[in-house]
Order: C-alpha cells, then sequence, then structure tokens
C-alpha cells in the first residue's frame, strides 16, 4: 500500500484513491521510498475540518488547501534512502490532509482539470513531508522542479 486514503465529511471518491496511489507510487519511485516498506495517509475532507486541524496544530486560524504532518526528519528520511533498509513492518511516512473544496476551487481558478490540482495538492503535501519548504526563493525553486517532474512523468499538466 502506498497511500492510505480516508474521507472525512465528504462523499467518497474511489477515482481520488486511485489518482492519489498513482501519484504517490510515481513519487515514491522518484525518491527511491519504493522499498522501504512506508506509505502515506491521506485525508480528503472539508474546509472546516482543515481550518480546525490549522488551528489545533499549527495555532493558525484558518482553511487552507493543504496540510502536511511528518513523522520523520528531513535528514532521517535521507538516511533511510541511503541505506535502502526497509521497516521490518509497513510505517507512515506521513500524514497529508486535502481540503476537496478548495481542489475544485483553485481548479477553476488557475483553469485546468479538478484532477490535476489534486494531483498538484498530493504531491506538493508528499514534498513538504520530505521536508522540502517554499519559504525562501531558491527552496521554492527546487521543490517546483522536483513536484512537475513527478507530475510529467505521469502527464498530468496544466492544461
Amino acid at each position: 500500500m502506498i497511500a492510505d486514503v480516508h474521507f472525512e465529511g465528504i462523499e467518497e471518491d474511489t477515482g481520488y484513491a486511485k489518482l492519489i496511489n498513482q501519484v504517490l507510487q510515481e513519487a515514491f519511485q522518484e525518491e527511491k521510498l519504493d522499498k522501504l516498506n512506508v506509505y502515506m495517509n491521506v485525508i480528503l475532507t472539508t474546509p472546516e475540518v482543515i481550518r480546525t486541524t490549522n488551528k489545533t496544530y499549527r495555532n493558525i486560524d484558518k482553511e487552507t488547501d493543504v496540510l502536511s504532518f511528518p513523522m520523520f526528519e528531513k535528514n532521517e528520511i535521507e538516511q533511510m534512502v541511503a541505506t535502502e533498509e526497509a521497516f521490518p513492518v509497513q510505517e507512515v511516512l506521513g500524514d497529508i490532509m486535502v481540503s476537496i473544496a478548495k481542489v475544485k476551487e483553485q481548479a477553476k481558478e488557475y483553469q485546468h482539470s479538478f484532477e490535476r490540482e489534486l494531483a498538484y495538492m498530493i504531491i506538493h503535501g508528499f514534498y513538504h513531508i520530505l521536508g522540502y519548504d517554499h519559504m525562501e526563493e531558491e527552496e521554492k525553486k527546487q521543490m517546483r522542479a522536483k513536484e512537475e517532474t513527478v507530475l510529467n512523468k505521469l502527464h498530468i499538466t496544466r492544461e
């Protein structure tokens, strides 16, 4: 299992889960995580749940599109990849929470498909789990390049 997808406050959609697993499968291969016996926990939810979670865990009282909660530090993940030492039982690499309403809204705003926006939210959350950020311009360029590499391999474009 690459992704354990949960639906909180929204209707289940197997298409969402399939897309998420495709994106994360490619990302795991790209980052050499596919043999480490790790997976991602993905929660698809409402703006209200995202806002509450953001306030509870980050002390930011506002809605957002995606939240990421890593279980390991960046250097720990890099060490796991370098040694290729798999966990004896499957371990969660991190949690990604996505507001489906925000995905729909942003897909319209950016004039691309819902699928493209959902895939982007997942890959964006994935790279935050791996310790990448976009606060500084150089970090942002590196993170965006990694995101686009995975999406391009899957032929998920902005069109």
